[in-house]
């Protein structure tokens, strides 16, 4: 087997595993459940919100220390992280308990930053499409087994919503083992990059050894040593710099990341909570089909992701783009309204199911976007910056409509807010491209006009 290859199969193991969270799908149901002494109330106010507020912090400085650490360590974090969650979730019952649970969750979201872009240290350029969708692909298939799993269970009677959270600690126990055995990283693009001896930056670190290095004297060869260290930690800052600069100051750049921030945001909102509305439409369901709809989001979003690499290419130009994502936006909000207008918990389903499925083809079309147009090995930085943005919209939409602090909305409020979020995202971007049109056509037609003068 070729190393890249194998590389990429260690790394989809990882992420296949991690992703087997059967209890997941039921965790609303269990944490109502007799197993702890919670309200509705306290869950949506009390303790998700936390959840979120630890997710965006902690992704400030684990997007910082993982090109630092070299990845392998935050790989590692997520396995370690999983299995505190759901070892709290099993054997703890006070709502602090909880809420410290909340924390270690945002952890263990914001590490999944180096799951994603370890690979692209250990792999020749050349292989990135296809590792990419490797990775992805692992991923979609660990939610779908687990969806799976989890319904299987329930309605085979077999386990019940507590005992799931059993096979998810030992996924996680499988994962962090694993992340031990991943090859270990010497690169990365920033702090740890390979350089030719005969660059300047290169150039000056040796004449600098060179001088300050004396026969004998080993206090100076570690002094010379500690100012080359010093000289590459400024060069990685400044290379920081320049590709954000880069990246940012063009125009399609910011126009893509920006529905990427927007559209990633309402998402992360609409599925953390969706347990919870789905639990104000039927509060005693015979059966809940959360895992099988969870399997079916899933393997639409996976098909959806793929369509969107097929049917959207380079040829097409980026305001119809931008017009397909405005009208698959508003779709999106449309769906969601679905979810919480309705009060037979089967056209819910239906409607969280259309919402990924239209989601899965949108963040890929916007993903495809952002990178096509980015001009350096920056893919790390920018998704990462994005997902940050994307996180203090999702936190503001919860300081609005969760939290008391703003207008501290019931489920069914929330979601429909969250609808016209969508809807009104769309209406925006279609603004955006009839402005852009009408101004592209007058200035062709002075153009036009000046050259025939």
């Amino acid at each position: 087997m070729k190393e890249w290859l194998k590389i990429s199969c260690l790394l989809c193991i990882f992420g296949c595993v991690r992703e087997i969270r059967p209890s997941e799908p039921y965790v609303t149901e269990y944490l109502l459940g007799p197993w702890r002494n919670i309200t509705e109330t306290q869950l949506t106010h009390d303790v998700y919100p936390v959840g979120t507020y630890a997710y965006l912090v902690q992704l400030v400085f684990v997007f910082l220390i993982t090109d630092f650490l070299r990845y392998k360590p935050l790989i590692i974090t997520i396995g370690a992280t999983g299995v505190i969650i759901w070892s709290m979730l099993i054997w703890t019952t006070s709502l602090l308990s909880l809420q410290i649970l909340e924390f270690f969750y945002g952890t263990y979201m914001a590490a999944e930053v180096a799951y994603f872009t370890y690979i692209y240290a250990k792999v020749d350029k050349k292989y990135y499409p296809r590792v990419t969708s490797h990775t992805r692909a692992a991923m979609f298939v660990g939610k779908l087994v687990s969806g799976i799993t989890s319904q299987l269970m329930i309605n085979l009677e077999l386990m019940n919503y507590k005992e799931l959270n059993y096979i998810t600690l030992a996924t996680q126990i499988m994962a962090m083992l694993w992340a031990f055995g991943l090859p270990r990283v010497d690169k990365s693009l920033y702090f740890h990059r390979e350089e030719s001896y005969n660059t300047p930056e290169a150039i000056s670190d040796q004449s600098s050894y060179t001088q300050t290095e004396l026969p004998g004297d080993s206090s100076m060869e570690v002094s010379s040593q500690s100012q080359a260290d010093i000289a590459k930690q400024p060069r990685a800052m400044r290379l920081l710099w320049i590709h954000f600069r880069s990246a940012y100051t063009n125009g399609r750049v910011i126009q893509w990341s920006l529905w990427y921030a927007i559209g990633l945001a309402g998402y992360l909102q609409v599925t953390y909570y969706m347990q919870v509305l789905w639990k104000v439409i039927e509060p005693e369901p015979l059966i809940a089909w959360n895992g099988a709809v969870d399997a079916v989001l899933t393997a639409l979003a996976a098909l959806s992701a793929l369509a969107a690499g097929y049917l959207h290419t380079d040829r097409l130009n980026p305001r119809t783009s931008l017009l397909i994502l405005a009208f698959f936006s508003a779709l999106e909000g449309g769906c969601v309204l679905i979810c919480c207008w309705t009060h037979n918990i089967y056209w819910s389903y239906v409607g969280f199911v259309l919402f990924g499925g239209l989601y899965g083809f949108t963040i890929t079309v916007s993903s495809a976007e952002v990178a096509r147009h980015l001009q350096e090995d920056s893919f790390g930085l920018v998704f990462g910056f994005n997902t940050l943005i994307a996180l203090i919209f999702q936190s503001l939409l919860t300081m609005i409509f969760v939290t008391e602090t703003g207008f501290e909305l019931d489920a069914v409020g929330q979601y429909t807010a969250y609808a016209f979020y969508f809807i009104c995202v769309g209406v925006l971007y279609l603004i955006s491209v009839l402005v852009e049109y009408i101004w592209f056509r007058a200035a062709t037609r002075e153009k036009l006009e000046n050259t025939l003068e």
